[in-house]
């Protein structure tokens, strides 16, 4: 293990003489001020748990947090020891904005990964050109949306923060309380291309369509040149999947267009100085490709070439602004003919400012980090979002699920006893693992839980914890003795048991046998332990079987309650979690469009039914019965506290749905007995 003990300002000097892909621009150095001037040294590890990750150590004033009463939580204070969280969870992101990556597709800025290869810009003399860049850093945050639109109708929802690049050099979206910082106006235009088009899905149609439209090419062609084995592989695939004749069409529909064009561009076409052509077609072939592009909305000219045969070349009018939507609108198998690094960041697109319109919500949103310090955005160059208002990468004000940057408060357990000590202090509960994950992997290292925990012991505080995490079991000794003198609530969250749902949605965290084998072992020790059943995937972990299967394992695990909570889908998350259904369970759309409707909560009537199941489940399975070799037995408490600095402390099932916004609680399941919930 290597670690850089380095003061953030030396880290920021230090990437700035490397010349390579800094995680810190030199430009960024005033914007890291607030961390700088807490003293934050900035640490990595070169372990692979930790690969890729910063943690930032601060002094932190305070540690025990009051809950705004907006939150309508059933406790008022948290203990949060780290901003950011290694346990983030992918049904909890978003991002639709489509990213340019490296082959020339697009994908969703909440599918981008550290390591993805996507286009940037650079400067070199008096322009900016495209070129490849790397990500370096992904994590989101939640934010009030704004949706930024040009007049050529290209749309993009962001933050107020967020800057893009436009003909006066890079502006924020809306300006600050300052009044400083340079924002967009209705004057302002853009710099790109404009919005991307959207790909073709690969009908019937479409691989006829491809298929005679390289067949037909390869007549005067040999094969098709640069990259040509991912064209043939492609023909191969089709011809395989399709039955009868590709010839042409009587009445082409828009799926043929855009296959023909495909294999027309992989076998004769070609991209130069930011104009698509396509060369070498007889007459009978340059009508149907002419036909084509007119069909998807392309200008074109054609021009004879010197050849025998009336052979002709076809240019797409337009420049790159044009190369891409047809590069986007037909995709063509040959990557490497979709290349526009070197390209000039100019076009003739429309994008000036039409409307910025705040829609009144807070949105999950992404970001990433690239060594160019940028990213093409749905068309537009796109700043790194560096503007967050208390830190350049972290908002330690929105809690939000950092993956990449983690704020350590290495003096927590100091302050957690100082707070414990102070004479205003009446005794409440705190709840830990509200925010972000106490137990996550930073944790050991920097062993902040054990000092928390013997400082609240110390006071006779009562305390909860909610983990995805197994690294509690490291403090099962402290938290016997805690629970020897006060309250001790423990719940792990395990919404279902099925290892692929979990390696498709929750990647970052333990497996689900992992944490109902912490939930078993504490409760062995006579740590009383619940689980939070949630989420309930819809159709994918409700089924009866699967519902059994999971209660059947929780109460093997000798858990004292456990509470489902349904999957909820606020706006954002829901347009991400719908392109994630699309591609990995197509079929499961319209039964959630049915479901969801417009909204972001399953109907009552299904969470309601999900309780019930599950509290059925919980009954036969005996889950809050005493059972030999589980200590569920309640420990009376000392009289070591004033009754005055006694508060009523919430259940535990009630604790834990508070976890999600109202709408989203399901009918809990009744104790199976009078301490059953108690836990808090």
């Amino acid at each position: 293990m290597r670690w850089d003990n380095l003061r953030l300002d030396d880290q920021l000097a230090g990437d700035q003489d490397t010349g390579g892909d800094a995680l810190f621009p030199a430009e960024r150095r005033d914007e890291a001020l607030p961390l700088i001037e807490r003293g934050a040294v900035a640490r990595t590890f070169d372990t692979p748990g930790f690969r890729g990750m910063t943690f930032y150590e601060v002094q932190a004033k305070s540690i025990v947090n009051r809950v705004p009463e907006a939150s309508r939580m059933p406790f008022r204070w948290t203990i949060n020891p780290y901003r950011g969280c290694q346990h983030a969870c992918r049904y909890c992101l978003s991002g639709e904005t489509p990213i340019l990556m490296a082959d020339g597709r697009t994908k969703p800025l909440a599918a981008i990964r550290t390591g993805d290869k996507i286009y940037g810009t650079v400067k070199r003399g008096p322009r900016r050109r495209y070129t490849l860049t790397t990500v370096l850093a992904h994590w989101s945050t939640v934010k009030p949306a704004y949706r930024v639109v040009l007049e050529d109708g290209t749309q993009l929802v962001t933050s107020g923060d967020h800057r893009f690049l436009t003909e006066r050099g890079w502006r924020h979206v809306t300006g600050d309380a300052s009044g400083r910082r340079p924002y967009l106006s209705l004057s302002s235009e853009l710099a790109g291309t404009g919005g991307f088009a959207e790909a073709p899905k690969e009908t019937v149609g479409y691989r006829r369509g491809y298929v005679q439209g390289i067949t037909c090419a390869a007549g005067h062609q040999a094969r098709p040149r640069s990259g040509g084995q991912e064209a043939l592989a492609r023909k191969a695939g089709y011809l395989a999947q399709l039955a009868g004749d590709c010839g042409w069409p009587a009445q082409p529909t828009t799926d043929w267009n855009q296959g023909f064009l495909a294999g027309i561009f992989d076998t004769d076409g070609s991209l130069r100085r930011g104009t698509v052509r396509i060369c070498g077609a007889t007459p009978e072939i340059t009508s149907w490709i002419v036909a084509s592009l007119e069909a998807l909305g392309f200008g074109v000219s054609v021009a004879p070439l010197e050849m025998p045969g009336g052979i002709a070349c076809i240019r797409l009018r337009g420049g790159l602004r044009a190369a891409l939507r047809f590069f986007h609108t037909v995709d063509p198998a040959i990557t490497s003919k979709r290349s526009i690094k070197g390209a000039a960041v100019k076009s003739d697109a429309a994008l000036r400012v039409a409307a910025i319109e705040p829609l009144g919500l807070d949105v999950p949103m992404y970001d990433i980090t690239t060594g160019t310090g940028d990213f093409i955005a749905n068309g537009v160059v796109s700043h790194n979002c560096y503007a967050r208002n208390s830190h350049t990468y972290l908002d330690l004000d929105a809690g939000a699920d950092f993956d990449t940057k983690v704020v350590v408060k290495v003096n927590a357990p100091e302050l957690t006893r100082k707070k414990m000590a102070s004479a205003s202090w009446l005794g409440e509960h705190i709840a830990m693992g509200t925010n972000v994950d106490c137990y996550q992997g930073a944790e050991g290292r920097y062993q902040l839980m054990p000092g928390i925990i013997r400082a609240l012991t110390d006071a006779v505080n009562p305390f909860s914890i909610l983990t995805k995490g197994t690294l509690i079991l490291r403090d099962i000794d402290l938290l016997a003795e805690a629970a020897e003198v006060t309250d001790v609530g423990l719940n792990v969250s395990v919404g279902f048991i099925d290892k692929e749902l979990w390696r498709s949605v929750e990647p970052g965290t333990p497996a689900p046998a992992r944490r109902l084998e912490a939930c078993a072992t504490l409760n062995e020790r006579g740590l009383r332990c619940g689980v939070l059943m949630g989420p309930v995937v819809p159709f994918l972990s409700d089924s009866p079987a699967q519902l059994d299967a999971a209660v059947s394992q929780i109460a093997a695990a000798g858990a004292t309650h456990v509470m489902p909570i349904v999957l909820h889908l606020r706006p954002g998350t829901r347009e991400w979690y719908f392109r994630w259904l699309g591609a990995n369970h197509p079929s499961l759309v319209g039964r959630y469009l049915d479901l969801y409707g417009h909204g972001a909560y399953a109907p009552k009537s299904y969470q309601a039914r999900i309780a019930g199941q599950v509290r059925e489940l919980a009954d036969k399975h005996g889950i809050g019965r005493p059972r030999p070799g589980f200590g569920h037995g309640r420990r009376p408490v000392p009289e070591q506290r004033a009754p005055e600095r006694l508060v009523p402390r919430p259940s535990a099932a009630s604790a834990a749905a508070s976890l999600m916004p109202e709408a989203a609680h399901p009918v809990l399941p009744p104790p199976a007995s009078p301490e059953q919930l108690t836990l808090l």
